[in-house]
Parts: structure tokens; C-alpha cells; sequence
């Protein structure tokens, strides 16, 4: 027996105006997608109540963890996709490259991946950035080394003995889209007694701030601004976390497996759980990803390498929706659909393995708000033992919509941690 897992970042959505009242995955023709969930349709919660919902607590409980227990904070996962480990007395960051414009007597926000920077401009801007001398003065006097990557995403490694990091503000920047900064940068959110604490939120901020004197008139910025799109004027750091540690997948589950994906959260979560993390090329966490090369790897691990499970997480979904942008939102679901379950469901069945293939998405990402919810999500099972059963009967294969409307009358399983065991058919 196979067991596959497919995420659609942000694919679940609420009902909206521009859709005739309903949600992106109830609006589109998605027959894949019906031919998973005719086998079997249900509801999670993948975020656990009272924590912010967002792809790392929801993952963490996709692949078994209780983030309850577990969750320290999103960038240490991020760190461990990336081969950062932490030092002694040091915690991570997520930073990423972010675009803000002058409203008023402040800046705005309007990008939380700098207009979607990559490749040798996000290099570019960060290593000049590093490299400027008194920006380097101020990030050494922080204790502050970021690790750079080809995309907006970044990993910073920061020396404090903060012990209070929950009293120290560091906004998602996906989170306050179109709004002026100010009220987000850090600060302390209630009195403490750790002066660390206070340090660290105060040299962020001004980092912050010193970063958009010296990213705003770049060269790369101008050209970008000159070609219409937006620069990737300030970086933002967030997710202060210590390390973290994940109970061994194929010990937990007795199952060895592989995840692709193009986002350095996914490659920790798997990392830390001793599962496999190739990169394929092409693979970048947007609109026009390696969707065949992400499907080819997954099933080169089934097929010819031996494992018993493979995950393909897909970002797009999720991206357009911060974005605002509902067209680009509904055809990232639409290629999740043709372009990766299809194309798993077909090759598997022609390969003559038993195959369960789990499909969801992690978490909601709202139009309305361009940001995240803590909504349960629909998900379904597909299993080939199921609609060989039927053919054999001369039924056709069942099928049903998947979508929110379709599963709200399903019941509930409240612990997304134990979604896995549902895949895996264990107790």
C-alpha cells in the first residue's frame, strides 16, 4: 500500500460575492479533486483553538505533531528546512523582504514578499543590504546574522537571552496588508521586567527602519519600480523561536517517506521528523512552480525508491490569496487539481499498487481579509481498494464535490494531529 499526501495551501476560502455566493473550490470544476473526495469526505480542525492559525501550526498537525506541545515558533522550522541549526542562547527569525510605500507621514505596507521578489534581485538586495557598513554595524551590535536565500524568504539567527518572548510584538506581514506600519513594528506589548526582552524588540525596529534607508533608492529597486512592479524596500522580521524537536514520522507511523515542497517551513516539519526533503528544480512557492517536476519526485519515491508515503505540498493557493488576487487564487486550485492530483491519481492507478491519497487544505486564506483562519477545512481520502470495488461491481467510481459546502454536514475531527493515523488507517 501507497499513501500520498496532497496540500493546497490556502485553498479553502468562505463565500464570496464574486462567486455567486460561494468559495473558490465550490465554484470551480474540479473533477480530481470530486474523485478523491467520492471515496471520503470529512472536516479537520488543523489549528488547534487559542493558537494563530497559519501553515505552520496547521502542518505540524497534518504531519502528527500537537502544536500545543511542540510549537515554540514558525521560523525554527524554516531554520531546519534550511540546515540552520541554533546556537546556544540564540533564537530564529523569519525575515522577509517586504515592500512599503509612503502614505501620509508613515509607510504602508502593500507587500509581504516584495512585490514577489526572487532570484538574483532578492540576492542582490539582501547581500548589499548585509554589506553596507553601518547596517552590518547595527546587525553585529544586535547580535543578528541572516541567512540568505534566492527568494523573499530569509532565516536570521539572533543572539538574546530574551526569556519573555511573548511580551515582544513581531507582526506576520501578511497580516496587515495596506496598512500603515507603524502600529506593527515591535514593541512591547505589556510591561516585563526582561531587558533582553526590550533589546531585542528595539534593535528589530530599528533595523527595520534602517533597512528601508538603504533598500529604498537601490538599483534593483529602481529598475523594478521603473518596470511597474513594487520594490522590496524593507525586511521584516518575525516568528522569534527557540528550537523544537518532533517525535521520528516513520517511528510514530512505521512508514518512510518523502515531502516536496519549495517552501523552507514544509522542508523543516519534514526534516525535523526524519522524512526526506529533495528540491526540485523550478519549484518556487508561486504561481508557475514545477507542478509536473513536484508530481515526478513524489512519484519516483513511491515507485522506483521504495517508500511507503509521499507528500506534495503546493504554495500558490495561498500566495494569490494574500495577494488579493481571486482569479490567480481559483486557477493555483484549478493546476493543484489538473496539474498534481490528477496526474498522481492516474499514474498510481495504472501502476497496480493499492494506493490512499489524502487531500486538504492546510488551512483557510480568506479573500475577504487576505489573511489566514482558523476555520476547520475539508478533506478527503481517496482509496483505490474503494473504486476497484466498484468497477468490479460495474458501479462507476463514486464522486462527490469537495468543497465546504459538500463537508459541512460530515463529521468533525477536532484533532488535526490524528488526521495521519486516518491515512494511514491506524488506531
Amino acid at each position: 500500500m501507497k499513501y500520498v499526501l496532497v496540500i493546497g495551501d490556502g485553498m479553502a476560502d468562505t463565500r464570496l460575492p464574486e462567486l455567486e455566493g460561494k468559495t473558490p473550490l465550490e465554484s470551480l470544476t474540479l473533477q480530481a479533486f470530486d474523485s478523491v473526495a467520492g471515496c471520503q469526505l470529512g472536516r479537520v480542525q488543523t489549528v488547534p483553538e487559542g493558537l494563530a492559525p497559519g501553515s505552520d501550526t496547521a502542518i505540524l498537525s497534518i504531519f502528527g505533531n500537537d502544536p500545543r506541545v511542540c510549537y515554540t515558533g514558525r521560523s525554527v522550522l524554516e531554520a531546519a528546512g534550511m540546515g540552520v541549526a541554533l546556537p546556544e542562547g540564540s533564537l530564529s527569525l523569519r525575515v522577509n523582504l517586504c515592500a512599503v510605500r509612503p502614505e501620509g507621514s508613515g509607510l504602508a505596507i502593500h507587500s509581504h514578499n516584495g512585490g514577489n521578489i526572487h532570484g538574483e534581485e532578492a540576492l542582490t538586495l539582501m547581500r548589499d543590504l548585509t554589506e553596507d557598513a553601518a547596517f552590518s554595524r547595527a546587525m553585529a551590535a544586535a547580535g543578528l546574522h541572516i541567512h540568505m536565500t534566492d527568494t523573499f524568504r530569509h532565516i536570521g539567527v539572533m543572539q538574546s537571552d530574551a526569556r519573555d518572548l511573548a511580551a515582544v510584538q513581531l507582526t506576520e506581514p501578511h497580516n496587515v496588508l495596506g496598512q500603515v506600519i507603524d502600529a506593527h513594528l515591535p514593541q512591547m506589548l505589556r510591561e516585563t521586567d526582561d531587558a533582553a526582552a526590550r533589546k531585542l524588540a528595539a534593535d528589530i525596529r530599528a533595523l527595520m527602519l534602517h533597512s528601508y534607508e538603504v533598500l529604498q533608492n537601490h538599483p534593483v529597486n529602481q529598475c523594478r519600480m521603473a518596470a511597474g512592479k513594487l520594490p522590496a524596500n524593507m525586511i521584516w522580521p518575525w516568528g522569534a523561536a527557540t528550537a523544537m524537536k518532533l517525535e521520528n514520522f516513520a517511528h510514530k507511523y512505521r512508514k518512510r517517506g518523502t515531502v516536496v515542497s519549495a517552501v523552507p517551513l514544509v522542508w523543516g516539519i519534514a526534516a525535523l521528523g526524519g522524512l526526506k526533503t529533495p528540491h526540485v528544480e523550478g519549484a518556487n512557492g508561486d504561481l508557475d512552480t514545477n507542478y509536473e517536476g513536484k508530481v515526478a519526485c513524489a512519484l519516483a519515491a513511491l515507485l522506483q525508491d521504495g517508500d511507503d508515503f509521499a507528500a506534495v505540498h503546493v504554495e500558490a493557493p495561498d500566495e494569490m490569496a494574500h495577494a488579493g488576487d481571486l482569479e490567480k487564487k481559483c486557477e493555483a486550485i484549478r493546476r493543484v487539481n489538473d496539474r498534481v492530483v490528477a496526474p498522481l491519481l492516474k499514474t498510481l492507478s495504472q501502476s497496480g499498487e493499492d494506493f490512499r491519497l489524502l487531500l486538504l487544505s492546510d488551512h483557510p486564506t480568506l479573500m475577504t481579509t487576505r489573511t489566514h483562519d482558523g476555520a476547520p477545512v475539508p478533506y478527503a481520502i481517496y482509496d483505490s481498494r474503494t473504486v476497484a470495488q466498484a468497477e468490479a461491481a460495474g458501479q462507476p467510481a463514486p464522486a462527490r464535490k469537495y468543497s465546504e459546502g459538500e463537508a459541512e454536514g460530515t463529521p468533525l475531527l477536532s484533532d488535526g494531529s490524528k488526521l495521519m493515523a486516518l491515512l494511514f488507517e491506524q488506531p
